[in-house]
């Protein structure tokens, strides 16, 4: 009887473990293309609106993903602070305690990085071409973490359920 419960828990807990790992890869993707969409939001705001970019930056927060919505979030309350950061080191601050809780790599959040530091130092038309390079190369990162999901998402299912069946012959 225990060793039954054992079992079924070691299955259970190792399944689990494959279940969570598939789904950050699955999570991925659709973090990509909700910052695009946000970004597709920012460049509304500043090129069509003509909004200040700290007010531009709480709209888009207001609109977008809510996982990724701390990020314009956070940005808009270090430009609002004035205490003379430019809005680069505003977005790179907001991005490093943004990076801490998502699920984008390291190539992704270089993306952001990169776009971080041409923001805010040009005009609006140059903004825009920031933006859009931004854009493309996140729809590019979404692409490639799509394919990525598909392959390794069913890979770490199988892998979890299949390490445990090996755990309990194993132990038993």
């Amino acid at each position: 009887m225990i060793k039954t419960i054992g079992i079924c828990m070691t299955l259970a807990a190792c399944g689990t473990m494959g279940m969570t790992w598939a789904g950050v890869y699955e999570k991925r993707p659709r973090h990509l293309i909700a910052m695009d969409s946000a970004l597709q939001l920012l460049e509304t705001e500043i090129i069509y609106g003509a909004t200040p970019l700290s007010e531009a930056m709480v709209h888009v927060s207001q609109c977008c993903d809510p996982e990724i919505s701390d990020l314009f979030k956070k940005t808009a309350l270090e430009l609002g602070k004035m205490e003379g950061v430019t809005a680069g080191e505003a977005w790179n601050s907001a991005l490093r305690a943004f990076q801490e809780e998502s699920v984008l790599n390291d190539s992704d959040i270089l993306i952001l990085k990169r776009f971080g530091t041409s923001l805010g130092v040009s005009d609006r038309e140059d903004q825009a071409k920031h933006l859009e390079l931004a854009r493309s190369q996140l729809k590019l990162a979404a692409a490639r973490a799509e394919a990525a999901a598909k392959k390794n998402s069913t890979v770490f299912r199988y892998m979890g359920f299949l390490g445990g069946l090996l755990l309990i012959l194993i132990l038993y």
